[in-house]
């Protein structure tokens, strides 16, 4: 008999009960908890959970996403979680997290593993490191039959001109210069980092070219930018139609176009987040879904609402049907 699986990608956007989010978290469990019943996951990939210590150099914990699990069936799923740049403890800010109903085999994460940090001479003199803002989370599932799920949590740099010094004070920048050659660092970030997801899958398909391969998260990029070509690496880029077994598709192509956006940002239906999946993981696929019915505009709602508890950002699942067609 065909087994369902079922894997989903949600940035809970800032999720955090302490600090100044504590008097409003009360509120965003009410909202947010039962989105995520209504994915039904057997794997869930979050983006934006932040963590907090009681003290400054000791661990960290996940509060604000254990209150927010507590009464769900993912209290009990496996986890992984993404940890700082030294890979000592979890981040203060924006980690990445994987959920899963199924044994996780193996994980790791990859914070210029596999891409040095660029370097950027700077029109007005001097060396910038580029550097990614988070690592990429991968996990190896165990799958039904002894397959195996070779997974990617991903949350891209946003197109936001990155911090310049001396070009930028109290939030506004001081020359169209230097947003620009900020912008331009927010380009070289996500596609860097897109990059470095890129040379992973090709690497789990090195090792096995009939790899299960599902790629997620917030990309922060719609499906012709260069972030998705990176890492979908389609056979009309590069020209081979040998390299057809290692591209990446996006589930949301199956979807109506009414359906097809995870963002509003300013009147404009975004799809900014995305499962990709391979050739292969691609004859397991049945359906998918946006939970997009109550999403807000991301400019225009916070101005409307008073400690708003939702997402700007909306929940997206996939269906599979594990037996072999």
């Amino acid at each position: 008999m065909a087994e369902r699986l079922r894997i989903a990608t949600f940035n809970l956007e800032n999720l955090d009960d302490r600090g100044g989010a504590a008097a409003e978290f009360e509120g965003r469990l009410d909202v947010l908890a039962p989105q995520l019943i209504r994915l039904r996951a057997d794997v869930l990939c979050l983006q934006e959970v932040n963590a907090h210590g009681e003290t400054r150099h000791g661990p960290r914990q996940l509060t604000a996403l254990d209150r927010l699990l507590a009464d769900t069936p993912y209290a009990s799923y496996h986890r992984v979680a993404s940890v700082n740049r030294k890979g000592l403890r979890i981040s203060e800010h924006h980690n990445l997290v994987i959920l899963s109903r199924l044994p996780v085999l193996s994980h790791r994460q990859l914070w210029h593993d596999l891409v040095p940090p660029p370097r950027h001479l700077a029109p007005g003199g001097g060396e910038i490191v580029i550097e990614w803002d988070r690592p990429l989370l991968s996990a190896e599932i165990a799958l039904a039959g002894g397959a195996r799920l070779h997974l990617l949590n991903l949350h891209l740099r946003a197109p936001r001109a990155a911090f310049i010094a001396g070009h930028k004070e109290h939030g506004v920048w001081q020359s169209v210069g230097g947003w620009a050659e900020g912008h331009f660092l927010a380009t070289v970030k996500a596609a860097g980092q897109a990059l470095e997801a890129r040379l992973l899958i090709d690497s789990i398909f090195d090792s096995d070219p009939a790899a299960l391969v599902l790629a997620c998260g917030d990309f922060n990029a719609e499906d012709r930018e260069a972030p998705l070509r990176i890492i979908r690496g389609d056979e009309e880029d590069t020209r081979n139609g040998r390299l057809a077994g290692r591209c990446l598709v996006p589930v949301e192509r199956s979807l109506a176009d009414s359906r097809r956006h995870s963002v509003i940002h300013h009147g404009r239906r975004l799809m900014l987040d995305h499962i990709l999946v391979s050739r292969r993981l691609l004859g397991w696929y049945r359906s998918a879904e946006v939970h997009n019915e109550a999403l807000g505009d991301e400019l225009v709602s916070p101005s409307l609402i008073a400690a708003p508890p939702d997402s700007y950002h909306a929940a997206m699942v996939a269906e599979f049907d594990l037996a072999p067609p």
